[in-house]
C-alpha cells in the first residue's frame, strides 16, 4: 500500500512511519521540512500532489502555540488534508486523537475534539484512534520540571502508554478498512501522577523534590476523575511506566548518553 503520514517527523509520526515501512508499505512522510513531499497544512501547499497515488492517510500532525494556532494546523489542516484526500482518491483517512479530549476543558484538547468533529463530518472514509498520554511525554514533563529541583505533582488519573505501542496500533489501523469509529488505546495501569513521578524518581535516581500541587476547576475535577483514561481499551499496551524507563536507561547507556 502507498501511505502518506502527515507530520511523519513527531515523535508518534516517525514510529509509525517506521512500522508501516518494516511491514512492506510504501511510506510518504508530509512535514514543511520533508525533502520529498513538503506539505503546509496551515495553506494546503503541496498536498494534492503529496497524496496523489495513495491508498491511506495517516494524520499525525501536531499543532504548537496558542489555541488558535493549534487550530488552524489542526483544524483547518484537517479540513484541507481531507479536501486533498478527496480529490485524489484517497480510501481511508486516519486521525489520530487523545483519549478524553471531549471531556478535559483545556484548549489543546478542545481542538482535538474539533478535529475529530470535522474528520466524521468529511466525505472521506475513516477512523480515528485515540491514545491515552505517552510514556515520552511524561518523563519529558518530570525531567523538564526536575531541572529546577522541584517537581509539581497534581492529582490526576492516568493510563500512560509507550508510544511504540501506540504506533503498531496505528499501523494496524492503516492497513484494515475505515471503521467510521474510534479505536482507543491505552497502557497498562491505571494510576495516577504523582505515583508515577515517584517511579520515575526511582528508576532515574533523580533527587528532586515531589511537590503536591492543586488543579482547580473544572479542569482538575476532570483530570481526577480519570477524563485521560479509558475503562474499556480497545487496544491495552503491555509495557509500564517503570518498564519503559529502565529499556530507555538501558538505550541511553549504550549510547552513552548516561
Amino acid at each position: 500500500m502507498d501511505i502518506a503520514i502527515a507530520g511523519g517527523t513527531g515523535t508518534l509520526g516517525s514510529r509509525v512511519a517506521e512500522e508501516l515501512r518494516t511491514r512492506g508499505h510504501r511510506v510518504r512522510v508530509l512535514s514543511r521540512r520533508s525533502p520529498e513531499y513538503r506539505v503546509d497544512l496551515t495553506t494546503g501547499e503541496g498536498l494534492i500532489d503529496a497524496l496523489a497515488g495513495c491508498d491511506v492517510v495517516v494524520d499525525a500532525a501536531n499543532g504548537h502555540g496558542t489555541a488558535k494556532g493549534v487550530a488552524r494546523t489542526l483544524v483547518d489542516g484537517s479540513r484541507r488534508l481531507l479536501a486533498a484526500a478527496r480529490a485524489v482518491g484517497v480510501q481511508h483517512h486516519v486521525c489520530v486523537s487523545i483519549v478524553g479530549c471531549d471531556m478535559v476543558p483545556m484548549g489543546y484538547m478542545q481542538v482535538k475534539a474539533e478535529q475529530e468533529w470535522v474528520v466524521r463530518e468529511g466525505r472521506v472514509p475513516w477512523t480515528i484512534v485515540r491514545a491515552t498520554q505517552f510514556h515520552e511525554l511524561l518523563a519529558s514533563a518530570l525531567g523538564s520540571a526536575a531541572k529546577w529541583g522541584v517537581v509539581p505533582v497534581p492529582r490526576a488519573r492516568l493510563r500512560t502508554v509507550a508510544c511504540m505501542e501506540a504506533a503498531w496500533v496505528v499501523a494496524d489501523v492503516a492497513e484494515g478498512v475505515p471503521h467510521r469509529g474510534r479505536i482507543e488505546v491505552c497502557g497498562p495501569e491505571d494510576t495516577d501522577v504523582r505515583e508515577m513521578a515517584r517511579v520515575w524518581r526511582n528508576v532515574t535516581g533523580r533527587k528532586a523534590v515531589l511537590m503536591p500541587v492543586p488543579l482547580p476547576g473544572r479542569m482538575g475535577q476532570a483530570l481526577r476523575a480519570g477524563a485521560l483514561t479509558v475503562e474499556r481499551p480497545d487496544v491495552r499496551g503491555t509495557m509500564s511506566f517503570a518498564e519503559w524507563l529502565r529499556t530507555e536507561q538501558v538505550w541511553a547507556s549504550v549510547a552513552g548518553l548516561r
